[in-house]
Order: C-alpha cells, then sequence, then structure tokens
C-alpha cells in the first residue's frame, strides 16, 4: 500500500519574521480553535442507524476539520507569494529548474501595473519578451502575459495615461506574431495557429482603440504649469529623462517652446544617456558650427540604448537565488524583506533587476 503523506521536500508552512525571531504564520488559528472541540455524539446522532466505534469517529472529525480547512483556504484567504526561487539545475531538494513562464507568473505583475512606480517597467519587460522570449512561455503563461496586457491597455484607455509606451510594446508584438505566423512550421509557436491569430487581431483592435484616443482637456481653476515661475517650469523639464517627452511638452504653450528648446537641456539629457566617446563619434553640428545637441540626442538613440530609469523594480537576493518585489512600506514599519532571506544582514544581499537582467536569469 502506498505511502500517502505530506513529501518532506514540500515548500511546508509559511513563517514571518518579528522582533522575537521567525514564527509560523497561521492563517486559521482561531477558526481551527473554534471548530476543534467536535463532539463525538454530534456524529452518533446524525448515524443513528450505523453505530461507529470511538476510533471511526475520531477518524471522522479529523476529516471533518480538514475539509474545513481546504474549504476556507480555497474560497476565503487564498494567499499568493510575490517571490519565486531561480533555480538553474536539479537538486536532491528541488527537480527541474525554474522557467521564464513560471516566473511570469509567480511575481503577480497584475497588481504591479496599479503601481505607478513599476508600470514603466512592468510594460518594458513585457516589450523584450514580445521582441524575443514570446516561444519560450508555456500555454498558461502566455495567456497570463495577455491577460497583464490587456489589463495595461484597458487602463491606459481609462487614464489617458502613457498611450506612447503601449504604441511601441503593440507594434512590437505586433510585428513579432506576424513573423511567427508566417513562418510557422520554421519556429517552435507553442499553441494552436488559429489562436495566435484571434491574439494578433485583438493588438490590431487594441491599436486602432489607441490611436482613436482622444484625451479631454481639463479644466480646473486651481494653478497649472503655465501659473508657475520661469525658473520653477525649467527645473521641471530638466527632471525629463526622456527626450520625447520634453518635445511633447513643449507643445503646450509657446513658453514651454522656448524652454525646451535650451541647448543645455539637451546636452545634459545627451551626457546623460550616452558616454563620451558615443558622443565623439556621432558629433551633429548645426550651420553655425555649434553642437546641436537636440538633433544629437535623437541621432544617438538610433545607434545606442538609452539609460533606464525605473520607479522602482524587481530585486534578486543573491544569499537566496530569489527574485521578488519589495514592498518598500513593509520594510520600513516591519523590517520586512519581501521574501524569507536567512541572510544575517539581507540588505546588502539584494541587486536590482533590470528588465533585461529578468530575460537574462533564465537563460541556462
Amino acid at each position: 500500500m502506498p505511502f500517502l503523506g505530506q513529501d518532506w521536500r514540500s515548500p511546508g508552512w509559511s513563517w514571518i519574521k518579528t522582533e522575537d525571531g521567525w514564527k509560523r504564520f497561521e492563517f486559521f488559528s482561531h477558526d481551527i480553535q473554534d471548530n476543534s472541540d467536535i463532539d463525538l455524539e454530534e456524529l452518533q446522532v446524525e448515524n443513528k442507524e450505523n453505530l461507529f466505534s470511538a476510533e471511526d469517529c475520531k477518524i471522522e472529525a479529523k476529516k471533518r476539520k480538514k475539509d474545513h480547512f481546504n474549504n476556507n483556504t480555497k474560497s476565503q484567504f487564498f494567499f499568493q507569494e510575490k517571490w519565486i526561487y531561480v533555480q538553474k539545475e536539479s537538486t536532491r531538494e528541488r527537480h527541474g529548474y525554474c522557467t521564464l513562464g513560471e516566473a511570469f507568473n509567480r511575481l503577480d505583475f497584475s497588481s504591479a501595473i496599479q503601481d505607478v512606480r513599476r508600470f514603466n517597467y512592468v510594460v518594458k519587460l513585457l516589450q523584450l519578451i514580445a521582441k524575443s522570449q514570446l516561444t519560450s512561455l508555456s500555454g498558461a503563461a502566455q495567456k497570463n502575459y495577455f491577460n497583464i496586457l490587456e489589463k495595461i491597455v484597458r487602463k491606459v484607455l481609462d487614464d489617458q495615461q502613457n498611450p506612447r509606451l503601449i504604441k511601441d510594446l503593440l507594434q512590437d508584438l505586433g510585428s513579432t506574431l506576424c513573423i511567427l505566423i508566417r513562418e510557422v512550421g520554421k519556429s517552435v509557436l507553442v499553441g494552436n495557429i488559429n489562436i495566435w491569430i484571434c491574439r494578433l487581431e485583438t493588438i490590431l483592435n487594441w491599436q486602432q482603440q489607441l490611436n482613436n484616443l482622444q484625451i479631454p482637456k481639463q479644466v480646473n481653476n486651481g494653478v497649472t504649469l503655465s501659473d508657475l515661475p520661469l525658473h520653477m517650469q525649467n527645473n521641471i523639464l530638466y527632471k525629463f529623462s526622456d527626450g520625447w517627452d520634453i518635445v511633447n511638452l513643449g507643445q503646450v504653450t509657446s513658453t514651454l517652446h522656448m524652454l525646451s528648446e535650451d541647448r543645455q537641456l539637451w546636452k545634459k539629457l545627451c551626457h546623460y544617456h550616452f558616454a563620451e566617446k558615443q558622443l565623439c563619434r556621432h558629433l551633429v553640428l548645426s550651420e553655425k558650427g555649434h553642437v546641436d545637441w537636440k538633433l544629437m540626442y535623437f541621432t544617438l538613440q538610433k545607434y545606442f540604448p538609452k539609460k533606464e530609469q525605473y520607479g522602482d523594480t524587481l530585486q534578486f537576493c543573491r544569499h537566496c537565488s530569489i527574485l521578488f518585489w519589495k514592498d518598500h512600506q513593509l520594510a520600513l514599519l516591519f523590517k520586512d524583506s519581501g521574501h524569507p532571506c536567512t541572510a544575517n544582514d539581507p540588505g546588502n544581499c539584494f541587486m536590482s533587476v533590470s528588465p533585461q537582467q529578468f530575460i537574462d536569469l533564465f537563460k541556462f
């Protein structure tokens, strides 16, 4: 008869870090205590026709407690960890390895897109996956990918924010799908071809909706950007890290247009994104012999990648090999690192992971 016990290599209990050390975290301790005293007489009353022995009653009581625990777990108190162990080889304790699709499913990107600090990071990650790693996703990961993409599109259509980022993402994704569908049979395309054709049609529909997006003019009786002094408007422009944002803002008023054409502004932007050797190789001069820093910026971005800047990124623990989202509020209040770290000083083990580094973690 096979042994039907719990595997000793399973994840086990959930633990939380307190000032007194690590303690086991039980979701239903009060519920189980309230229902632990199940009278054996109740079982006998319900089953008067079939008399149970004391041992049978105990088994039935344990079964009821187990069913009560499982039902509450599935319906009311489902909890998902926002971290994943990045495993690159098989061991005695863990069989197999972690895939890109598994990490994409586990890291809860659906809630991350609701955070303004993480929105650009998730969009960039989806764009990189669309360009090179789309065929590496499993069927479940593909479904999750397009569900998150749909939520992003709906969010942009409702909020009228960041439409340019999503247009670039859909453009890259649509181009990749066209190539994969056209060369089906030559490349590994997980899933039915008709499903991919439907997804391509959905992308074209989203692009049409974004192109027809009309951002209404907001009527505000309070202080606007144009009411600020010139030096404050100029300081705001110097905080931008994307040249297209500066160009778009310069189209609002004539004053902002004048400030957006400042040579020092574009010079600082070029030095922020590109190295000195890159600037010397692609020097662009105006008719008067001066360096045209604005034209130089848009020329350099065609040849070299820009420096990426995000409000919040995924973190990787070098000690535990765990990839996770770090909740800064919990870290300040409860000294919670965001994952069950066993290092003495977890703060020194963390490193920020860019979207490209996230992809590289799963290239074995």
